[in-house]
């Protein structure tokens, strides 16, 4: 069984992010090879909270350019949208 914090590794604080914070969802940066349940677990350890439902998608690295005409990649990484139960929600300080 995984630990929580090699689950989460970031909250990520964007302006669609904060605008779905209000009807009680959140976005987590999560380990790419972690599935919905350590997702879900991970959360309510964490954070104290009750998860509803958990959707992931895998992200795409970008193309970054070097200084010559060579390409590099950033890492390739997975987002998890947590949705909390009805009156829940996490504070942050």
């Amino acid at each position: 069984m995984k630990q929580a914090y090699a689950i989460i590794r970031s909250i990520q604080i964007t302006e669609k992010g904060t605008a779905l914070a209000e009807q009680g969802k959140y976005f987590f940066k999560v380990n790419p090879a972690a599935n919905k349940m350590e997702i879900k677990r991970a959360v309510e350890e964490l954070y104290k909270v009750p998860v509803a439902k958990v959707n992931t998608m895998n992200c795409r690295g970008k193309l970054k350019r070097e200084r010559t005409a060579r390409y590099g990649q950033k890492s390739d990484w997975k987002r998890a949208i947590v949705t909390l139960k009805e009156g829940s929600r996490i504070e942050f300080a």
